[in-house]
């Protein structure tokens, strides 16, 4: 018997004080088996929420029990990963015929992990972005959701580490056929 699907609904701006906390718990808990402290306190110099998800209306949270325990989206814009803070970031739109989606800040609050959350939003991303024309997906995998992604059929195109405060971070870059 499968379990019915959480309730989910695209983010508002008024989402995100909760959204900002459902992100550091999974960033401080989530990342504790595979990363050290520093590594931690690292990763939320390039990680968190890009607003510009939630403007264009692809953001997605996941709720069960009157709170949220998911959240992430996909994008039509160039920037791979980061959040609001983050350097580098490029909001030109990307042609679907050539370039891939991507799928962006992904987090399952630490309270729900195992329940589906992440492989719900990574559909409505994937189903969203096909129906926009989009053939490919590509994401920036952090070690905690590595292995989410490629159970999802995420395939590995390339190890990146990021130096945020001169701390060695490992990600790795990953994309998807979306048929």
């Amino acid at each position: 018997m499968s379990r019915p699907a959480l309730p989910h609904r695209l983010a508002r701006r008024h989402d995100i004080p909760a959204l900002t906390r459902l992100m550091d718990a999974a960033i401080a808990e989530l990342l504790k088996p595979y990363l050290d402290e520093a590594q931690i306190a690292a990763s939320r110099l390039i990680m968190g929420l890009d607003t510009q998800l939630i403007e264009d209306g692809t953001y997605f949270v996941i709720e069960e029990e009157g709170s949220l325990a998911g959240c992430g989206g996909w994008s039509r814009r160039a920037t791979l990963y980061g959040g609001d803070a983050t350097a580098g970031r490029n909001a030109a739109l990307l042609d679907p015929t050539k370039d891939p989606a991507r799928v962006r800040a992904m987090y399952t609050h630490p309270d729900f992990t195992r329940r589906g959350v992440g492989r719900l939003i990574l559909k409505f991303c994937e189903e969203a972005a096909r129906a926009e024309g989009f053939r490919r997906a590509e994401l920036m995998a952090t070690k905690a959701g590595e292995p989410l992604y490629c159970a999802c059929g995420y395939e590995p195109i390339e190890a990146v580490v990021e130096r945020p405060g001169g701390v060695e971070v490992p990600l790795l870059r990953m994309g998807k056929r979306l048929s």
